[in-house]
């Protein structure tokens, strides 16, 4: 009788701890609190920047072991940090796609009438998500995946395979909390929330899409071919006509805090082994496998950010 009564107590405070999260987080006026806090993050103060590092540990699981350096002049610094080489591992088999990012994995499945889950019992259609239903057409049968990233996590974003950069859609928006509380609760949140919709085509032509999904704090995304700082104060133009190719591991961008990118690829990918919700999965991971899988497994390869080839193109800069 009182171990019942201790685990309906648990669950009572857990529930209370997601209300009280949910509250803090999606209750608030959040465009306001993420641009104070885009400006609080960019100020150049060594004594600002190590103490907000010391309270975000306070908090969270900050580890910065693999930062390529630990000396940081603004807490964006930190946020938007480079990893010493070789820190990850990119998988080169060519029947292979790779995590873009460093993530744990949410919702993954197959589209289905045009429609995907953010979580149990919440569908969202794609074309609200892409901004257009024929963009989201050829992914109709396909495989999409769900990868958030948090806020202590490395929050550049890769390429997942040999391709080229089609497109870019950004899509303004508001800037509700992505966690899985909010998920639960707020119908259609990744296609209200700001978004960048990134299409391209891979080695052999197939269609392939990665849409970041930016979130309070956060509202911010940063493109290397796109020489534009996509945030919400950004007046446009929303569509970006690209044709930037990309290797598979070569950084395409980055968040300034953590967020969601969801992949998509069309009908005939399968996920890799060990690819469901709730797995951690670093950035040159296997995330998906093309129809034809080859038999021969090719070598991993190490790689780092900087190591590969950047675009032409420059980035903007905050």
């Amino acid at each position: 009788m009182n171990f019942m009564l201790q685990i309906r107590k648990l669950r009572d405070s857990l529930l209370l701890q997601e209300d009280l999260n949910f509250l803090l987080t999606n209750r608030l006026p959040r465009r306001e609190i993420t641009r104070l806090m885009g400006w609080f993050s960019k100020i150049r103060n060594p004594l600002v920047c190590r103490m907000s590092i010391a309270t975000w540990r306070m908090f969270t699981d900050l580890d910065l072991s693999e930062a390529r350096s630990n000396s940081f002049q603004s807490l964006h610094e930190c946020f938007t940090r480079d990893l010493k080489p070789g820190s990850r591992v990119v998988d080169s088999d060519p029947q292979v796609i790779t995590s873009p990012c460093d993530a744990i994995v949410g919702a993954t499945g197959m589209v289905q009438s045009g429609e995907v889950f953010q979580a149990k019992g919440f569908p969202y259609r794609l074309e609200d998500l892409f901004g257009q239903a024929e963009r989201a057409m050829p992914f109709e049968g396909g495989t999409y995946v769900t990868l958030r990233l948090t806020s202590t996590m490395y929050h550049r974003f890769h390429a997942p395979s040999d391709g080229r950069i089609d497109h870019v859609s950004y899509l303004s928006g508001d800037t509700w909390n992505v966690n899985p509380i909010a998920l639960k609760r707020v119908e259609r949140l990744f296609c209200r929330n700001e978004r960048a919709v990134i299409r391209m085509s891979l080695a052999d032509g197939t269609p392939f899409a990665l849409v970041p999904v930016a979130a309070i704090l956060v509202a911010s995304i940063r493109l290397h071919f796109l020489d534009v700082l996509l945030h919400l104060r950004w007046p446009g133009p929303n569509e970006f006509a690209c044709n930037q190719a990309v290797k598979k591991g070569e950084e395409l961008g980055w968040f300034e805090h953590g967020s969601t990118i969801i992949v998509f690829a069309p009908s005939g990918f399968t996920l890799a082994p060990g690819i469901e919700s709730g797995t951690r999965i670093q950035m040159g991971q296997p995330l998906m496998k093309l129809p034809t899988s080859r038999t021969d497994p090719a070598p991993m390869t190490q790689v780092s950010a900087r190591e590969l080839p950047l675009p032409a193109a420059g980035m903007a800069t905050g």
